[in-house]
């Protein structure tokens, strides 16, 4: 029984010369761990050897009969198999020839006759390697992650707009309704009582102006978490948004329309209202702005959002604050819809928030629906 330990690197040699493989066989001698050196001098045996075994590594002489170091990368290059790093080994190449097989991806080269650096050559070529392997592992790895992230993030948005819709259904159907009926026995209160007992009377008043408030903030909460205008599309729900906007603040808003009705897909209406309805949100706490704009437009079949104001800004550290929940969903529902989100201060006067979405084709032009 063999208990020899396997050989710590496995290399492949492309060469015709016995005497120029025997050099290099002298060359690796000395390499720590052993070295399994095989050797092929035809296009058929590199490709079959490649594709039958992992290397570490490989050595190419540049002429060898009837074709060259780069046809030899070229069809190694058709296998469709992973490659070692390919290290040009030759007696004698031009600086021309030298670069263009840099360019086509070989790792190093060398000349017959530093074959003393050989092993150096081999282990930094191994080295860099290994690294882009490692590399390219992470990035597919943080690519997997980032659409797992979009996944859950795009499941959770749904979710939330779920649980909008029916919370706002039961404001509607069950505080409402009983805030109605309320109302109604007030008002019934109210006809019978004796008119001339006032303090009964103030009382009726009182809780008539209390009632009031509480079906407008009820009315406010439902339209906040899913608006009806919606339905009615995107620019309706626009300008209703910066009405009530400007209403409630007291901050002047221009709201700019297409010329043009749109017919969007409801994820995008979607996405669109609540990136405005939470950088007006922004706005009306933290810009100390006088005045705000609303442009929307569809030109070259994307779709885009702008809001901005004339506040004092919103600084660079904000945007990277590990509580900044609010602007990295907006990056996160962009994502949902295909879209992207651009943040930036204004000639360092203001903030604008710009919601970019591409529209496939047909979906920003197909015939208006009648409104229900």
């Amino acid at each position: 029984m063999d208990h020899r330990a396997a050989p710590r690197l496995h290399i492949l040699h492309l060469e015709d010369s016995d005497i120029d493989h025997h050099l290099v066989r002298r060359a690796l001698r000395d390499l720590p761990g052993g070295v399994a050196l095989d050797r092929v001098d035809t296009l058929p045996a590199l490709r079959e050897s490649l594709v039958d075994r992992r290397y570490d590594v490989a050595i190419v002489d540049y002429r060898l009969p009837g074709f060259s170091a780069i046809d030899a990368w070229e069809a190694a290059q058709r296998l469709g198999v992973e490659l070692p790093p390919f290290v040009l080994l030759t007696s004698a190449i031009g600086e021309t020839a030298a670069v263009e097989a840099m360019r086509l991806g070989f790792a190093d080269y060398l000349l017959k006759d530093d074959i003393g650096k050989l092993v150096r050559v081999l282990e930094r070529s191994i080295e860099v390697r290994q690294a882009q392997r490692a590399r390219e592992r992470a990035d597919r790895e943080l690519a997997a992650s980032e659409r797992r992230l979009a996944e859950l993030t795009e499941h959770l948005q749904s979710s939330i707009e779920q649980e909008r819709a029916a919370i706002a259904r039961e404001i509607h159907d069950d505080i409402g309704g009983a805030l109605t009926a309320v109302r109604f026995d007030l008002a019934w209160i109210g006809r019978h009582v004796d008119a001339d007992d006032a303090a009964m009377q103030q009382h009726v008043q009182s809780a008539t102006g209390m009632l009031a408030h509480a079906l407008g903030a009820s009315q406010r909460i439902m339209m906040n978490l899913r608006p009806p205008i919606l339905d009615q599309g995107l620019v309706a729900a626009l300008s209703w948004m910066g009405e009530n906007f400007s209403r409630r603040t007291g901050i002047a808003l221009d709201f700019q329309p297409p010329r043009e009705r749109l017919a969007l897909p409801p994820a995008i209406e979607l996405a669109a209202y609540r990136t405005a309805q939470e950088a007006l949100t922004n706005i009306s706490k933290h810009a100390e702005a006088r005045r705000v704009a609303i442009e929307l437009s569809d030109g070259e079949g994307v779709l885009t959002l702008e809001v901005s104001d004339d506040g004092r800004g919103l600084p660079p550290e904000a945007r990277d604050k590990p509580r900044a929940f609010g602007l990295r969903g907006l990056h996160e529902r962009a994502r949902t819809v295909g879209g992207w989100l651009d943040i930036s201060n204004r000639n360092g006067v203001g903030t604008s928030i710009i919601l970019s979405v591409p529209l496939d084709d047909g979906s920003h032009d197909a015939p208006e629906e009648p409104l229900p």
